[in-house]
């Protein structure tokens, strides 16, 4: 579980604070706002390699937009292949098969090519998984991710008008209605419970209470991690808030979370490349914290915003983008690489995927009632095991954990998962 040393990017104004750290599993992520910040020049070579071939097959009966439409989608080391540029209205499934050497994601992306609209992570070399999503018409962006890494190999997607309503209808849609509504009123509690304790965290932190600060890191983190795939979503503020340093880009600066933890909890010289780690000036305290609580209120006026909503699909792809997160930065230790509290992290994602499809538990109850009974198994499974690694309101530290512990959370979030993945095609389908 020790990370393989890599020399990662100064960060800060004029400093030169080099580490050494492994580029975490969770890069592609963590740049998803990438295109937010990067030059429009840059993604020329990127749109050059995607490929589109004939219009999409319609629905399963034969006439367009009244059943799923499937797109298949080949993503190698120097394409994103798509069956068709365009799809009808509806329920699209994306059928993503990895034909590279490395792993890699596919993302439908909003018009702007920042915000996103679903994604599936995580396809290994020779897999394929399903990205079912609910798209009205429009234009939108596709983009694959090998290696995950950097913007994608991106190719404009149209959603013509298929001609009928799209999503559910009677009283499933009332079903799924009221499940929006309920979610959404979660992720605004969330983000005013976030906004409210990462105040009272800064004022800690600003002002050298680092006993203080300290105790209420990963407890505050808890209200980021349950909705993470919502703030993910806006593009630009993941990367500004919960950049690990092992995943900044040359010529960009470190701000977040992250920076902060490593002040709080300073590495010894081994675990920094080898030099003594440099605190942060009083004015570099102020400005990194002044400018986290900035963005956690962008996030709370964003999801407190009139037309802020979320559809099923989205709802079900987040809570196994949840899993994810665990699976590929939590388990592994790489998420909280210098506090070490990456159980109260696990904790909160499990929380998110839970509340995601216990709001959506009648609709897939009517239609698949042994998903339903799986997925129960699963999450008490999940549940148990963390429960075993409680240490008075918290949890203990990730370096406390043996490596039979770690093998068993592993495990016990990856038979979570498979049952999860089916999780939005059993709503929408």
């Amino acid at each position: 579980m020790n990370p393989h040393p890599t020399t990662a990017r100064p960060t800060g104004d004029d400093d030169a604070r080099a580490t050494t750290q492994r580029p975490g599993a969770r890069t592609a992520r963590r740049l998803r706002g990438a295109a937010a910040i990067a030059p429009a020049a840059l993604l020329v070579t990127a749109l050059a390699g995607c490929v589109a071939n004939d219009p999409a097959p319609t629905g399963a009966d034969g006439a367009e937009g009244t059943g799923p439409t499937t797109i298949t989608v080949d993503s190698s080391a120097d394409a994103c292949t798509l069956s068709a540029p365009e799809a009808p209205s509806g329920t699209l499934v994306f059928e993503v098969t990895n034909s590279g050497d490395e792993v890699t994601e596919f993302y439908l992306l909003a018009e702007d090519g920042l915000r996103i609209v679903s994604e599936v992570e995580n396809v290994g070399p020779g897999i394929s998984r399903d990205l079912v999503v609910t798209a009205p018409a429009g234009t939108y962006v596709t983009a694959c991710k090998p290696g995950m890494v950097g913007d994608g190999i991106r190719a404009d997607f149209t959603v013509t008008d298929s001609g009928v309503d799209v999503g559910p209808t009677g009283d499933t849609a009332e079903q799924l209605a009221a499940a929006s509504d309920a979610y959404v009123a979660y992720v605004k509690d969330q983000a005013a419970q976030l906004l409210a304790a990462t105040q009272a965290f800064s004022d800690a932190y600003v002002a050298g209470d680092d006993e203080t600060a300290r105790a209420a890191y990963a407890p505050t983190r808890v209200h980021w991690e349950r909705i993470e795939p919502v703030a993910e979503s806006f593009g630009d503020l993941d990367p500004r808030m919960d950049l690990r340093e092992a995943d900044v880009e040359a010529g960009t600066e470190w701000t977040g979370w992250h920076v902060l933890e490593k002040d709080l909890w300073a590495p010894a010289p081994e675990a920094n490349g080898g030099a003594a780690y440099t605190p942060l000036t009083a004015e570099e305290r102020t400005r990194y914290a002044t400018q986290l609580v900035t963005d956690t209120q962008d996030l709370y006026d964003r999801v407190h915003d009139a037309g802020f909503t979320l559809t099923a699909d989205q709802i079900g792809n987040g809570a196994k983008s949840l899993l994810d997160e665990v699976a590929t930065g939590k388990v592994t230790g790489e998420e909280e690489i210098w506090s070490h509290t990456d159980l109260w992290d696990f904790q909160a994602n499990v929380d998110g995927a839970k509340v995601a499809f216990d709001g959506l538990r009648e609709v897939v109850e009517a239609k698949d009632p042994e998903l339903v009974d799986e997925l129960d198994q699963r999450f008490g499974e999940v549940q148990a095991l963390l429960d075993e690694q409680r240490a008075g309101d918290g949890f203990r530290l990730y370096t406390e954990l043996s490596t039979q512990e770690v093998r068993a959370l592993a495990a016990a979030v990856d038979a979570l998962g498979e049952p999860l993945s089916r999780l939005t095609a059993a709503v929408v389908l």
